[in-house]
């Protein structure tokens, strides 16, 4: 088994600049700052570490000559993990941790599928996540099939910089060509090789050429692509990079629009060169005149966490019951967050700073207690920033010279003009600045150490709701500890109640989680009447009440019971804001627990562009299907926006099934900030892990021909693609960053319509018997909310007329085509009529979407039929051909003019179209 207003100042988290932003910088035409990360589960081989550098270094060279002597590595640190062995190479490190690697070394996602991959869940052009090898992929076990690691991180790291695709499809191997003939999905089409089946079973093996499917005119599913050992062919890296001669990128003469490959279907059918020439990256650089030095690596070991929290007690704080929601915050934090085995120690600030608690070590409870005495009781004096961080800095010193990797976590509700006086002092520190800002005068100076240092950047209104303090203190779990030592956010809930005094509802705890479970209740007046029952119906009693921080909490002993806890609040106020928040962690810490995380697609916006929400769902590295997953997004006024989250593969969601959820959000009602809360939920009955490999993952090479005969590589082991594991109950919240929206006008002055339908992104054409069948989901009328008002498909007999002068090509009568609501099936049928198959050999086909304000989506992806039977490739005759029926002729023709007739057909109306697609004279 591989197994979430009595007192209108309750705050919110905003969370800005989130931490899974890589450190990666290009400084002269070399990349810098590029993180590394070995997962703590791998066993310690410090030949892994070797081959990580001869890989960089070896990928340095090729990367350097197939961008035309303009890119190269520069500088690289790679992490160790702290249950590895002491060795003196090894530095402790700054800002570098997992949460920011661009390279994971980790296990397979699947048992025994050491394919490398690039998680991508973006638009063409925009960066990738981050890179994973395997372990014995990197230790060389698997090179015949994948090539060898330096050219594959080529490959990978144009995914991951450059925002590239790859140019194979395993789901669609072949396609038919305009030569009328089967082809390889490739780029370019000059990588030659053989199709042919090659199957083990009982240890004897047997190869024989490719039948073509009667019903696909395709070959057989068996059927693969052997390419030759040895070609002249210079592309392309996003093929097959581990062909010798292989040393460039598909340009735009080189490249095969024909193919149904990823980069054509993600990227408009451009190249790849295409897409990496028009980046940033490209267009800031020029071509180096001699070659670059090599990659310097550091080595980089994980220690023991040192945290000091600087909090600040100023006048201020006085207000809005600041001081006390902090503590309540804190102690969370203390009690629940930081983990055994970190230091913590505690400084106050106001106008000077004060050591309340040198550094100490968490064994048990009674650490914990020391420090929960220590929290600030009043509020008085001024602000100075400089002066907590600086202390903080004297109580991290305590037990090191070198702050390296330590973690300042700064909160203060007050600006200070003298705060930029300490900048570059936290620059040199290496120490990492977490800043969470109360209120709105958050001190610009603060944000620009936390940014620089890679700490996280909180932001939190006075005027806002649920639950955002304790939310903003419970995201800072280490970001090098194992996961099965992170505390996860089961529910965290906020509600303000008037006239009904009950707050009732249940918490699911699934079994990958159940240690250390935590509920914690909070209140702005009265404590509250708290009841709680596990899933057996016992009562839990012993609720530790604070009636001074005005909150309440229990930690379940041992490991909680699996299955759905009830919780019944009855407040004593009127009225009376409650909030629960609910963590645990991993049951068992060989069984990984089911994680969510939630980001937007960029941290500042301008008024009207849209924004994406994303929220991946996890168990280890395998993708969580089938859940329900709501975004919540809050103003800094208290506005929320509902919405809920698709894995479809339409709209803002690029690839279907892959566990990431997203969805496009528009709905600006004010200039500022607005905060991002996601909750996932899966049944059992629907909720399953998903067992296919990751979308963008390296090519696996069958085999080699080597003068003519097949040399075979170790088949991969075999996997139902269509297998799903079925998942019990389960629930996980989650902070998912905040972004800032600017030139948002008065909301008098707003339009009633900005925004056109999505564009889509998941058109297919089929062809069955006489029918050529179109499917797509339906956009909505702001892109994926609502319903759009008609549809304009078109067709061409050329991909690049039908995707540049999308206006002029053919169009198709959709009179009867309503548009269904957004994120419907849609389908539209049509038959082809006699085409001559010398002048006619495929349809494209592309979709506009209009909404009733007349605003047009963007032209659709591309979707094609082949109009004839392909012939047989004389290398891939078949000495027993499976029969393929012969079209018959339509006698009443005239052979010397090709017009074309398709029968539209929508549900009971049939519409005549003629189509003059040439003519002959």
């Amino acid at each position: 088994m591989w197994l979430f207003r009595s007192f209108v100042f309750l705050l919110v988290l905003c969370l800005l600049h989130r931490s899974n932003s890589s450190f990666i910088r290009l400084n002269n035409n070399g990349f810098e700052d590029i993180i590394i990360v070995i997962d703590p589960s791998v066993p310690e081989d410090e030949k892994i570490i070797e081959q990580i550098q001869d890989m960089v270094t070896t990928a340095s060279t090729y990367l350097f000559e197939a961008t035309e002597r303009r890119f190269f590595f520069k500088n690289v640190s790679i992490l160790i993990p702290e249950n590895w062995k002491e060795n003196h190479r090894y530095k402790r490190p700054k800002h570098e941790n997992y949460e920011h690697a661009d390279v994971i070394v980790a296990p397979p996602t699947l048992p025994g599928r050491d394919e490398p991959y690039t998680k991508q869940f973006t638009e063409c052009g925009e960066k990738g996540e981050h890179i994973h090898f395997t372990p014995d992929f990197l230790l060389g076990k698997n090179q015949n099939e994948y090539g060898p690691p330096g050219r594959l991180f080529v490959h990978e790291w144009a995914h991951l910089r450059w925002g590239v695709f790859d140019e194979y499809n395993e789901d669609q191997p072949f396609y038919r060509a305009k030569s009328k003939k089967i082809e390889a999905t490739r780029c370019s089409t000059g990588i030659s090789g053989i199709n042919r089946v090659y199957k083990c079973q009982g240890g004897s093996c047997i190869t024989r050429t490719c039948r073509t499917d009667s019903k696909t005119k395709l070959y057989e599913k068996d059927c693969q692509f052997f390419p030759d050992k040895v070609q002249t062919e210079k592309a392309s890296i996003m093929f097959t990079q581990s062909i010798d001669s292989v040393v460039e990128f598909c340009n735009e003469k080189t490249h095969n629009q024909e193919a149904p490959s990823l980069q054509n279907k993600k990227c408009n059918f451009r190249s790849t060169w295409e897409v990496i020439s028009s980046s940033e990256d490209f267009n800031n650089t020029i071509p180096m005149v001699t070659p670059p030095p090599p990659p310097v690596f550091s080595l980089l070991k994980i220690n023991q966490r040192i945290v000091c929290l600087v909090l600040d007690k100023s006048e201020s704080m006085a207000s809005y019951d600041r001081l006390n929601q902090m503590n309540q915050a804190a102690k969370y934090f203390l009690l629940q967050i930081v983990e055994n085995g970190s230091w913590v120690g505690m400084v106050h600030f106001d106008s000077t700073a004060t050591i309340v608690n040198k550094p100490i070590q968490i064994i048990s409870s009674d650490e914990r207690n020391t420090l929960l005495a220590r929290l600030p009781t009043y509020a008085w004096g001024g602000t100075s920033i400089c002066s907590g961080i600086k202390s903080a800095f004297q109580v991290i010193g305590e037990l090191s010279p070198h702050l390296d990797g330590s973690e300042v976590v700064l909160l203060t509700d007050g600006e200070d003009y003298t705060a930029s006086s300490c900048i570059d002092e936290v620059k040199r520190s290496g120490a990492i600045v977490h800043f969470i800002a109360l209120g709105t005068a958050a001190d610009k100076a603060v944000i620009e150490m936390s940014k620089i240092t890679g700490g996280h950047h909180f932001y939190a209104s006075d005027k806002a709701q649920n639950n955002g303090l304790i939310d903003a203190f419970g995201d800072l779990t280490s970001g090098n500890t194992e996961l099965s030592q992170k505390s996860l956010q089961l529910e965290s809930k906020g509600l303000t109640l008037n006239s009904n005094p009950w707050m009732n509802d249940t918490v699911i705890i699934d079994s990958t989680v159940g240690k250390d479970t935590f509920f914690l209740i909070t209140w702005n007046s009265l404590p509250p009447s708290i009841s709680l029952w596990d899933p057996s119906g016992t009562i839990m009693e012993n609720f530790t009440v604070d009636e001074t921080s005005k909150m309440a909490y229990l930690s379940i002993p041992g490991t909680a019971k699996v299955g759905t806890w009830a919780y019944s609040l009855q407040a004593k106020a009127n009225p009376e804001t409650l909030t629960i928040t609910v963590t645990s962690r991993a049951a068992n810490s060989s069984v990984p627990p089911i994680t969510l995380n939630a980001k937007m697609n960029k941290d500042i916006n301008s008024f009207p562009s849209p924004m994406i929400v994303y929220a991946e769902i996890l168990q280890g590295f395998v993708p969580v299907l089938g859940a329900n997953v709501t975004a919540v997004i809050e103003s800094q006024s208290g506005h929320t926006e509902v919405l809920e989250l698709l894995d479809n593969g339409a709209g803002a969601d690029s690839f279907k099934n892959d566990g990431v959820y997203s969805r496009y959000f528009t709905a600006y009602t004010e200039n500022g900030s607005y905060s991002l809360k996601v909750r996932a939920h899966g049944g059992a009955n629907t909720a399953r892990l998903s067992l296919q490999p990751p979308v963008t993952r390296a090519t696996y090479i069958p085999g080699w021909v080597v003068n003519g005969e097949i040399e075979p590589n170790p088949p991969r082991p075999e996997i139902d693609e269509d297998t799903q594991t079925t998942l019990e109950d389960f629930s996980r919240t989650v902070s998912g960053g905040a972004f800032v929206v600017s030139q948002v006008p008065h909301p008098e002055y707003l339009l009633d319509d900005l925004h056109p339908p999505s564009q889509i992104i998941d058109l297919d054409a089929t062809l069955q018997e006489d029918e050529i069948i179109l499917t797509w989901t339906a956009p909505g009328d702001n892109f994926d909310v609502g319903k759009a008002q008609h549809y304009i498909i078109k067709i061409s007999g050329s991909i690049l007329d039908l995707r540049d002068s999308f206006d002029d090509a053919l169009q198709v009568n959709t009179t009867d085509l309503s548009p269904k609501e957004a994120n419907s099936k849609e389908i539209f049928a049509f038959k082809p009529g006699n085409i001559s198959e010398e002048n006619a050999t495929h349809i494209f086909i592309a979709i506009k979407s209009i909404d009733k304000s007349n605003l047009t989506s963007k032209v659709s992806n591309i979707a094609q039929v082949a109009l004839f039977i392909p012939q047989e490739n004389p290398d891939d005759i078949s000495p027993t051909p499976t029969p393929t029926p012969t079209p018959t002729p339509d006698k009443s023709h005239n052979s010397g003019v090709n017009i074309s007739t398709l029968v539209l057909s929508v549900i009971g109306s049939v519409v005549i179209v003629n189509i003059i697609l040439s003519t002959t004279i």
